[in-house]
């Protein structure tokens, strides 16, 4: 299950990948916004964060303009390793090296097309551990302190 959320910025951008996920099989929850109107992105991302932290959802997409504002909010809530991308290298890297649990995008900066090659490579590819866990336990050590 994967958790969605949006502001006004990527709402579009959310329907585009609700739309992807729905032919692709995949269940989400889409945790708002539920339209155009301008919306605050900071509780979005927590609502939609929380879904991942609970066990409820495997990951989390999120939207925003830029994809950067989400991503600060939802890195917010402990538990949670957002990383904002526009390239596919990025979104794999961050899958491979820093167990990201949550991917966030900008609907004024990635075209549908490239995001939804972004939510694929983010959603089929597999943490792989060994020195990266290392490192992502250091992150968790700083979150904690």
């Amino acid at each position: 299950m994967i958790a969605l959320g949006a502001d006004h910025g990527g709402y579009e951008l959310k329907e585009a990948i609700k739309k992807h996920l729905e032919e692709s099989g995949v269940p989400y929850i889409d945790c708002g916004t539920s339209s155009p109107e301008s919306v605050d992105y900071a509780p979005i991302a927590k609502k939609t964060c929380e879904k991942v932290v609970s066990g409820e959802c495997e990951k989390a997409i999120l939207c925003c303009g830029t994809g950067i504002g989400i991503s600060m909010a939802a890195n917010k809530v402990k538990g949670i390793r957002a990383a904002c991308c526009s390239d596919y290298f990025s979104a794999k890297l961050t899958r491979q090296h820093n167990d990201a649990n949550a991917l966030c995008m900008g609907g004024r900066v990635v075209g549908v097309g490239l995001a939804l090659e972004l939510v694929d490579v983010f959603l089929n590819t597999e943490f792989e551990g060994g020195r990266h866990q290392r490192r992502i336990d250091q992150i968790a050590e700083i979150e904690n302190s």
